[in-house]
């Protein structure tokens, strides 16, 4: 990538906005408008510049928005690079973070909080949501519930749960009408729909576009539709290079028809050429697969 592509991306993506897709939320309160301060859990992060820096309070750590992906992944700069990249599009939801006296929430594990919620039923919110505003039909919902991937988040929103190889819930996609966000606390891993021991590896960036797809292909048999839920973590591509390397796997890029997702496609090329499995591009119709399902449900 070249230097003025660098500078872009400095401009194009603030320290607070990796840190919110990293489950960091705003504390208000302790924030000035040239200091931000960041919490998750015990860690914290102060944002400067104008969000162009940062530095660890607790700790060594500084620098700029790819320094702050090595710090938080521990990853090399080109895989920072990447993460960034991806990054762009991205919407802030401006998540505040609350007081422990206020907010019980953190005393919770992440398999506590994803069983204390409720499955999706017919006609309840999230149903309403993913059914009549999203365009996914009953079908697919359905065997997304059996598969336990689906929870009722507040205020009609869904949580889509990303599980690790051994089936644990690390974290999940929050997706609503008026939110857009990962769980706090949680680790990106894979949302999966379909079959655990499949070999067609079809990759997107939201689990509603991985809905979509299966959808749209009438769930593919021999396929398993997954999303890396908008940025990619050191457990995402570990679990993906595992996936990879089942005999006669083809790794599906089914990322967003715009420059985000050719970055994530070419990721996963790099994975499959590693994995020495089969690699294929697939773009939807229109800019995700939602909008090109949702265009083929006003058609019909």
């Amino acid at each position: 990538m070249e230097k003025t592509d660098l500078e872009e991306l400095r401009r194009e993506v603030p320290c607070s906005m990796v840190l919110e897709a990293a489950g960091f939320a705003l504390d208000l309160k302790e924030s000035t408008r040239k200091a931000m301060k960041y919490r998750r859990d015990s860690e914290i992060i102060i944002v400067i510049h104008e969000g162009k820096g940062w530095f660890d309070p607790l700790g060594d750590g500084k620098g700029d928005v790819f320094n702050l992906v090595q710090h938080l992944q521990g990853v090399r700069f080109v895989e920072a690079m990447h993460e960034v990249a991806s990054l762009v599009g991205f919407v802030p939801s401006q998540t505040v973070w609350e007081r422990e006296s206020r907010n019980r929430e953190s005393d919770r594990s992440i398999p506590e909080r994803w069983q204390s919620r409720r499955k999706p039923w017919r006609g309840s919110a999230t149903w309403r949501y993913l059914h009549d505003a999203r365009g996914l039909p009953e079908r697919i919902i359905r065997i997304a519930m059996s598969g336990d991937a689906l929870r009722e988040g507040p205020n009609g929103s869904m949580w889509a749960a990303h599980r690790d190889i051994e089936g644990a819930v690390t974290g999940w996609e929050e997706r609503g009408p008026d939110w857009r966000g990962f769980a706090s606390g949680g680790a990106k891993t894979l949302f999966r729909l379909g079959r655990p021991d499949a070999v067609r590896l079809c990759v997107t960036e939201a689990a509603i576009d991985a809905m979509s797809l299966a959808a749209l292909e009438g769930m593919w048999e021999g396929s398993l539709y997954l999303s890396a839920g908008g940025g990619w973590s050191r457990m995402t591509s570990e679990a993906l290079r595992m996936l990879a390397t089942r005999p006669g796997a083809q790794l599906v890029a089914a990322t967003d028809a715009n420059s985000q997702g050719e970055v994530f496609a070419e990721r996963l090329r790099d994975i499959a050429e590693d994995a020495g499995c089969d690699w294929l591009r697939l773009t939807p119709t229109a800019e995700d697969w939602n909008d090109a399902l949702r265009k083929r449900v006003r058609e019909e």
